[in-house]
């Protein structure tokens, strides 16, 4: 009898588990945009915050030079080794595969001996600035969720600034300075993230921490997103809920982690001393192995997946709405304004899908099939919803304590997503007869 009872409850947990598997987790992995679920009118859809994972984003830029004829190779010319005026032997030639480097050097698969890597001209011009901007566009709004890194082959340079657009290029702002004296180059004082705070996040710093100069084992600046994060999310990021629930209340913090375009601006090369070598000027250049950014698809928490089609990221939009950022509601589904999702309340957030304008279905606001009333709300006579007492909205999407000046506190019932599984499973061992609470 035990065993048989064992099996049973086995099988109700099978059961159970696989309608969990479409919840977030308890910090909101916001991966699922809607789930079924089960309430005393039948089985409807339950919608919620969703937005795509999290990947390499340089798989789909597209770089471009400033000027363009600033790699090296045509005409060919020798430079020196990385901190060694004395070996000018190493050549660039752009006709020949083996000498040639190209941009799409800065993002092929790393690891290879020799390192392979896109180079500028020498500085062969000196006293004239040697100036180079690298811009990457996506043509794409983007989240960014890890450190932006870039690997130098030439030592890290004197001078840099790192630039971001949210228009595709048609304005820039500056998201880092990076220098060997930072007074001297952008009159600012040096800082480091470690000395900035939740309030001063936003603050745009230099620092001389990433520029050390002519040394073989300084190849590598960070701008860091995740020490940024740590803020609000903590050292390790286990509070992502907290984090989410800044994202989403602080607009100007949202957008400083959001953009279209990324602007690397080369000022001065590594030179290793106070002063320049005019007798060994072939010493002097920028050499990048690899440039990493990974973020996401910004899809106003609409959509979790984003495809490539026609060489554009575009989202694949839920929630009825549709754009390359999921950004308006579809045609016919106009009843209510645009508006993108919320990550509160954790953890499934709020969808704010867009409904059926009213012209496109008369006055049928709900039915049983597509448009279910939300939160367990009953649909009455085709023209409206019955919402529980907290919840609100035209299919009771939304809860009633968000328009209140203290917000949803514990007892707002915000929470009770996350108990609906226990819920579940209880009522599912009690029918069975395994439950004797």
């Amino acid at each position: 009898m035990y065993w048989s009872r064992f099996l049973s409850l086995h099988a109700l947990w099978v059961t159970v588990s696989s309608m969990m598997q479409h919840y977030p987790s308890v910090w909101g992995h916001y991966d699922v945009c809607k789930t079924q679920i089960y309430t005393e009118e039948g089985k409807v859809w339950d919608y919620m915050a969703c937005q795509p994972e999290a990947r390499d984003m340089i798989k789909y830029v597209k770089v471009t030079l400033d000027p363009p004829d600033i790699t090296c190779g045509d005409p060919p010319e020798t430079f020196c080794a990385m901190g060694n005026p004395y070996m000018c032997n190493n050549e660039c030639d752009a006709s020949t595969q083996e000498l040639a480097h190209p941009p799409e050097l800065m993002f092929d698969l790393e690891g290879r001996h020799p390192s392979t890597f896109w180079q500028s001209t020498t500085w062969k011009d000196y006293p004239k600035p040697l100036h180079v901007n690298i811009t990457l566009s996506w043509n794409k709004t983007i989240e960014l969720t890890d450190n932006i890194v870039i690997t130098f082959e030439s030592g890290r340079p004197d001078q840099m600034i790192l630039e971001k657009s949210l228009d595709y290029g048609r304005t820039w702002q500056p998201y880092q300075y990076y220098a060997t004296d930072c007074l001297d180059a952008f009159h600012m004082d040096p800082k480091s993230v470690r000395d900035l705070s939740q309030h001063t996040v936003l603050e745009i710093i230099c620092t001389e921490e990433y520029s050390t100069g002519y040394m073989t084992n300084s190849k590598i600046i960070h701008f860091e997103i995740k020490d940024r994060f740590a803020f609000f999310a903590g050292p390790r990021l286990h509070n992502m809920a907290s984090l989410y629930g800044q994202l989403d209340t602080t607009k100007k913090l949202r957008d400083f982690f959001t953009i279209t375009d990324l602007r690397i601006r080369l000022l001065r090369p590594a030179t290793g001393e106070i002063y320049v070598d005019e007798q060994h000027l072939a010493r002097y250049f920028y050499a990048i192995s690899d440039i990493r950014v990974y973020g996401r698809c910004k899809c106003n928490l609409h959509a979790t997946g984003c495809k490539e089609e026609n060489k554009r990221l575009l989202c694949e939009c839920e929630h009825n709405t549709t754009g390359p950022d999921c950004g308006k509601c579809k045609k016919n589904y106009q009843g209510r304004p645009w508006s993108p999702g919320s990550y509160l309340p954790i953890p499934k957030g709020t969808a704010n899908i867009c409904i059926p304008s009213i012209s496109s279905i008369g006055t049928n606001v709900c039915d049983n099939e597509l448009l279910h009333c939300q939160n367990g709300g009953t649909c009455i006579n085709n023209v409206r919803c019955q919402c529980p007492p907290a919840y609100t909205g035209i299919l009771c999407e939304k809860l009633k304590c968000e328009r209140d000046p203290g917000g949803c506190g514990q007892n707002s019932g915000q929470g009770a997503m996350a108990h609906r599984p226990l819920v579940l499973l209880t009522a599912l061992l009690a029918a069975a007869g395994l439950c004797t609470w």
